[in-house]
């Protein structure tokens, strides 16, 4: 994957890779003040761009970047339990692979797999321009 996380919304939320399969992306945050909302607990919003970059990335791992790219058309995100520090786990797998379109389920769970978010993600494939 010739892909940087630098200078990106990523980097600025110490997103990092820790597993990159077209069949399953893992992608790990820090949970602390970068992340925080005003009362010190993990931002949903910090929950949802997880949840798109692994989507994302995932999408990109099954086109040809030769042909094709993806971006996001919608997501939904399903706050299930907060988390005020450690590091949590964004845990993307395709639920379709089409032509035009993917649909990707994210589950963010904490250290101890404890479920803290659901997401479903949709994307968009399109043609890169000539």
């Amino acid at each position: 994957m010739n892909m940087s996380f630098a200078n990106t919304l990523m980097e600025a939320l110490h997103i990092e890779p820790v597993e990159l399969h077209p069949e399953k992306v893992v992608l790990s945050m820090p949970v602390g003040p970068r992340t925080h909302q005003p009362l010190g607990f993990l931002h949903g919003g910090a929950s949802v761009a997880l949840a798109e970059s692994a989507a994302s990335i995932g999408g990109f791992l099954n086109i040809d970047p030769n042909k094709h790219t993806v971006f996001g058309i919608e997501i939904n995100a399903n706050h299930i339990k907060s988390k005020r520090t450690g590091v949590v786990k964004g845990i993307a797998v395709p639920i379709h692979i089409g032509k035009n379109t993917m649909v990707w389920e994210i589950k963010i769970v904490d250290e101890e797999e404890n479920m803290i978010s659901i997401s479903r993600c949709t994307l968009g494939v399109v043609p890169l321009k000539k």
